[in-house]
């Protein structure tokens, strides 16, 4: 039997899809380990999925001053001793890492013992953990074509993103039994794991017009909830969704969403029709606002900047989309970078 180690954390975006890769890794007869940070969310994520887990020592690697700077490396290495000794003792025969600064030390480790490292890159530009974890790595998989210029054309593939199967396989009528939908079209709206207090006003300020043409359900974020809101027909919210999200997916006509890499590969796979609203660069390091372009230019996507929400009309921009529906799904059903698991997965077999 194979052995793969599985690495990264720090967010849900560094973890969820290398859950992604756990059924097609076991149908391929794959024994698995993960390896990330004693204290990071991936510990409790990845133990629900009955998974051998071990922690590592994990410092963040900063481009700005931080008295943690001068601790952090000294973490970093210990990391890096850990991870050796742990990757010496299970003996994989390959090491796949999403990133994260915890992903760092195992990659490093795995290269110094000779075993075949592949990394994925979600966002268009490289973070820095996957800038210097691609030093070591064997290949580099990216969701972007844009991606493959920053890095080594010998290393860097297109594949996509690792989508949870579940996803695909939702149930519409599941769905509107739980929400006691009419038959409107529906609006899904997703601001992100946290939610989105932006995102969130925009579209309960055009509320009224936006359910004249759409039921909605909203996953608004822990704590967001509009309780003035409750019982509002054709308007559900939720603060978080886990198992009916892929029948919520189903029952979907269009969303509007982040453009973090995650979902927006999620939502080419399941050729929903999207509104993005990308995390300003004021906020972040513009990568939602990369991915979005990206999409946008492919066709894939309607993009709005979240500075321009004061000035234009939500229920117009949502209402356009939806008539445009055919033409965006039709775009998305050309992409060859829709299936990441199989991608991916071919590339595992082949180093392994």
């Amino acid at each position: 039997m194979k052995k793969i180690i599985l690495t990264g954390g720090g967010t849900a975006g560094h973890i969820t899809p290398n859950i992604a890769l756990l059924p097609a890794l076991k149908e391929a007869g794959f024994d698995i380990k993960y390896i990330g940070s004693k204290k990071g969310m991936e510990a409790e994520l990845i133990k629900a999925q009955a998974i051998p887990y071990e922690g590592i020592s994990s410092g963040k690697l900063r481009r700005y001053f931080d008295l943690k700077n001068f601790s952090d490396p000294f973490r970093v290495l210990k990391g890096l001793f850990e991870a050796k000794k742990i990757i010496k003792n299970y003996a994989p025969d390959i090491v796949f890492s999403k990133g994260g600064f915890v992903s760092v030390p195992v990659v490093m480790a795995a290269a110094f013992l000779k075993i075949p490292v592949i990394i994925h890159e979600s966002d268009i530009t490289p973070g820095l953990a996957n800038k210097i974890a691609s030093k070591f790595a064997t290949k580099i998989c990216t969701n972007f074509p844009e991606t493959l210029k920053y890095l080594p054309k010998n290393k860097a593939i297109l594949t996509g993103s690792p989508i949870r199967q579940e996803l695909l396989n939702g149930d519409k009528e599941a769905a509107r039994k739980i929400t006691g939908f009419d038959n409107k079209p529906t609006l899904l709206i997703i601001g992100g794991s946290l939610g989105s207090v932006i995102v969130n006003t925009a579209i309960r300020k055009s509320l009224d017009d936006i359910l004249k043409e759409f039921n909605i359900i909203h996953i608004c974020g822990k704590g967001n909830v509009d309780e003035n809101l409750l019982g509002k027909a054709g308007y559900l919210q939720y603060e978080y969704v886990d198992k009916e999200l892929k029948d919520f997916f189903a029952l979907s006509d269009i969303v509007v969403s982040r453009a973090g890499a995650n979902t927006i590969c999620e939502l080419l796979a399941l050729r929903k029709p999207n509104l993005l609203i990308p995390l300003s660069g004021a906020a972040s390091r513009g990568d939602q606002i990369l991915n979005a372009e990206s999409f946008e230019n492919s066709h894939y996507s309607k993009v709005i900047e979240e500075e321009s929400l004061p000035n234009i009309s939500l229920s117009e921009e949502i209402s356009e989309l939806y008539k445009k529906r055919e033409e965006y799904i039709s775009a998305m059903s050309r992409s060859d970078t829709s299936n990441g698991v199989e991608n991916i997965m071919n590339l595992i077999k082949q180093y392994s």
